[in-house]
């Protein structure tokens, strides 16, 4: 049939309801009202369309109550009044009309037309639920999971949701997959928790695509698999989902799986920051703060960090600190950066706590407060950072501090030196050397002056040839004393040369040409 065969045939159908609709028969009315709103026959009127509704629905006719309801609810053809939508819904639904049911629930569970009240909306619910209405069976297995208007109960959560799901009602599926996944209200079951991940996902409900997607980004419960994991994150994102596109860019970031490619990477992080998304904001700061994918622009960067940083993302809070210290993109101020490294740190950003420590301590634009440096520094030192971890045992050593305590800094000292950093192997390798904070033992000091040395400490290089050379330690070796001795004097030890001429000049001539020919292979 050809679309003026459609158009004729709809024309001729308008006017034979119009004139059934005169009379005064309130299903034509009904109908000719829903020609109206779909332009069928007719040019659309909402006007009209709400006005054939209205005599329809005063004959009592339910299906025509719930539209009116509808365009009241909206504010199409007439100006929106939720207390009308209200009562027309009503009128609908005390008829047993199972969608004015449902929204009359709605309007009461959101207090829309009408004081919210639980009560009434889980009346309706459960009136539109048991007649197989899966939005309503939905909303009540939310109202049980959450304790809304009856007592929480989730098993009673899950078997709404699972009346629903089985009518292929997305976000049920999802909510019975969260609770198969966590094992609330039922027996813990990944697979069923997959499966209806699955069935939502697959009919578009973007928190399911991206639960699936995670799962095959990070190889949870299925097999690793970046390009599946790009599917669902596709989706998902292509529909607005901000975590999605924050994801994707990620993966296309890195080249996880999939080529490299930071271009597509930057569009999913500009989308996602456009929607609010704090990680992606300060991703984003990031590129323009060094110029990556982006020219340079510091006060674009400032904008974006500043936009996650009100959101609370220490990351940004950090960023968007540094830039006030440097004074770029926005006017140098040591008091907001200080404020906002503050924020981060306590939220436990590691690299904030520890600037923060060092402005304390330094005293670098805020009053030189060790007590408060060293506070900061346990913070950082807390979380394993082997810098802080150092410094924090360097101010338990000094004596302005007020806290001095030397065998706790010997314990940190200890966990830096474990962790590879070269400064606080030579300081641990120094204090079992004195007997200094920790018990005098010359093996163990020998050991992490070693440990520094190797790493280029020139002054643990010093120290350990002084070992080898008196046989402290470790056994007398003048060929290792007068190795590491060299290596000190070329990073600028002076006394190293005195002790080297000393002992060349113990050394027999063959010995001596070992020396020389190990540095020269070192």
């Amino acid at each position: 049939m050809s679309l003026s065969e459609m158009d004729a045939r709809h024309t001729a159908e308008f006017l034979r309801v119009k004139a059934l609709a005169e009379r005064g028969v309130a299903t034509a009315q009904h109908s000719l009202g829903f020609m109206y709103v779909n332009g069928q026959g007719v040019p659309r009127n909402d006007e009209l369309a709400v006005a054939w509704y209205r005599m329809a629905a005063s004959s009592g006719l339910e299906q025509a109550q719930y539209n009116l309801g509808v365009m009241y609810q909206k504010g199409q053809g007439v100006a929106q009044d939720l207390g009308q939508a209200l009562h027309w819904y009503r009128q609908a639904a005390e008829q047993g009309y199972v969608q004015a049911q449902y929204n009359l629930g709605w309007l009461y569970a959101k207090g829309q037309g009408t004081p919210a009240d639980v009560h009434e909306a889980l009346h309706w619910f459960n009136k539109a639920a048991a007649q197989g209405d899966p939005g309503a069976q939905h909303n009540l297995g939310m109202m049980y999971e959450g304790g809304k208007g009856v007592a929480q109960d989730v098993a009673q959560a899950v078997e709404w949701y699972r009346k629903a799901a089985d009518q292929n009602y997305a976000r049920s599926q999802f909510n019975l997959a969260l609770r198969y996944d966590s094992g609330q209200g039922i027996a813990r079951d990944v697979q069923q928790a997959i499966h209806w991940f699955r069935k939502a996902a697959e009919q578009g409900y973007a928190p399911a695509q991206f639960n699936l997607g995670l799962r095959y980004d990070k190889g949870q419960d299925l097999p690793q698999d970046s390009e599946k994991a790009v599917l669902w994150y596709g989706r998902a994102g292509e529909q607005g989902h901000a975590s999605s596109q924050f994801n994707l860019a990620l993966i296309h970031d890195a080249g996880h799986g999939v080529a490299r490619d930071p271009q597509l990477a930057l569009a999913w992080f500009r989308r996602a920051a456009e929607q609010g998304h704090a990680g992606a904001q300060d991703n984003l700061g990031l590129r323009y703060e060094h110029g990556q994918g982006v020219e340079q622009d510091y006060a674009q960067a400032a904008h974006w960090y500043a936009l996650a940083a009100e959101q609370g993302f220490a990351g940004a809070q950090y960023h968007l600190g540094q830039l006030y210290d440097m004074g770029h993109g926005v006017s140098q101020d040591c008091s907001l950066a200080l404020d906002w490294y503050r924020k981060a740190a306590e939220q436990g950003h590691l690299r904030a706590q520890f600037d923060l420590a060092m402005r304390f301590e330094s005293g670098n634009g805020v009053a030189q407060d060790e007590r408060e440096a060293a506070y900061w520094y346990r913070k950082a030192a807390d979380q394993e950072y082997a810098p802080a971890q150092y410094a924090l045992g360097q101010l338990l050593d000094r004596d302005d501090t007020g806290t001095v305590d030397p065998r706790q800094a010997t314990l940190w000292y200890r966990k830096a030196a474990e962790q590879g950093h070269a400064l606080a192997q030579f300081a641990l390798g120094l204090r079992h050397d004195s007997g200094h904070g920790a018990e005098r033992d010359y093996e163990a000091a020998h050991f992490w002056y070693l440990c520094a040395a190797r790493q280029g400490h020139a002054r643990a290089q010093f120290n350990l040839g002084v070992m080898y050379a008196a046989g402290q330690g470790v056994p007398l070796d003048l060929v290792e004393a007068y190795a590491w001795l060299h290596r000190a004097g070329a990073a600028g030890i002076a006394p190293a040369a005195n002790y080297i001429r000393r002992i060349a000049a113990r050394m027999e001539p063959a010995l001596l040409a070992q020396a020389n020919g190990y540095i020269g292979a070192a």
